[in-house]
């Protein structure tokens, strides 16, 4: 995932809060953030999926933000979790690991490899095989098909280009309380660059600002990892 470099300025209007002098991200706070990533260890299972990633060429979540989506399922006592993007379960093991021990988790690829490396990784965890659903194929065409309000934590980590669709399918499975997770909402460090137009950095900001002006959720943007935007359905 993208990193901000040292001494980087960071475009954007200047806050009520904020002294006069143009923001710069400092050497300290790029150190801080580097911190964060490494400041809760991966297990054995979870480094191993994380290998396997990297030789089938996935960009999976990195600890930072794994770790703050095994809390969000933890605080959110998960049973139900649907996910889109399974790449080699890296996101899956942390997930499992907060959600609840009857929890289900449904996970969606268009990969058959990516669902094989995932089984592998829930495996080597101890993972029994009915804690984890997978299914092949694109989130347009599965998530249609959950069910309505019955799903505590949704995690989007798939194809930018689809995802202001999958957006609208995944706050209609959410109940009340659950929890929308959006991998890379900073993509690359390029969304909070205005100058940035490709087709992806766009999609991606217009999906954050689709999901922070939807007055039935309510939003926050970290910058663990790629960028990891948080909502929850009032």
């Amino acid at each position: 995932m993208g990193g901000r470099r040292a001494g980087h300025r960071y475009d954007q209007r200047k806050q009520p809060w904020e002294s006069p002098q143009e923001v710069t991200i400092s050497a300290d706070k790029a150190q801080s953030w580097a911190y964060t990533e490494e400041f809760v260890t991966e297990d054995d299972a979870t480094a191993e999926a994380r290998a396997r990633a990297e030789e089938l060429g996935v960009t999976p979540v990195t600890p930072g933000v794994g770790a703050a989506l095994r809390v969000v399922a933890s605080a959110a006592h998960a049973r139900a979790v649907a996910e889109v993007g399974t790449g080699t379960g890296v996101s899956g093991l942390w997930l499992l690991g907060g959600m609840a021990p009857d929890g289900v988790l449904t996970t969606i690829d268009v990969e058959p490899e990516h669902h094989r490396a995932a089984r592998e990784g829930f495996a080597a965890a101890g993972l029994k095989p009915a804690r984890a659903r997978l299914i092949g194929g694109r989130g347009n065409d599965v998530l249609p098909r959950l069910a309505d309000g019955v799903y505590d934590m949704v995690l989007l980590d798939g194809d930018p280009s689809e995802a202001v669709d999958e957006v609208s399918q995944a706050i209609r499975l959410l109940r009340q309380g659950g929890v929308l997770a959006v991998n890379a909402a900073l993509w690359h460090d390029r969304v909070a660059d205005p100058a940035r137009r490709d087709d992806a950095t766009v999609a991606v900001r217009e999906l954050g600002k689709q999901i922070r002006d939807d007055d039935r959720m309510v939003s926050a943007l970290l910058p663990s990892g790629d960028g990891l935007l948080l909502a929850v359905r009032r």
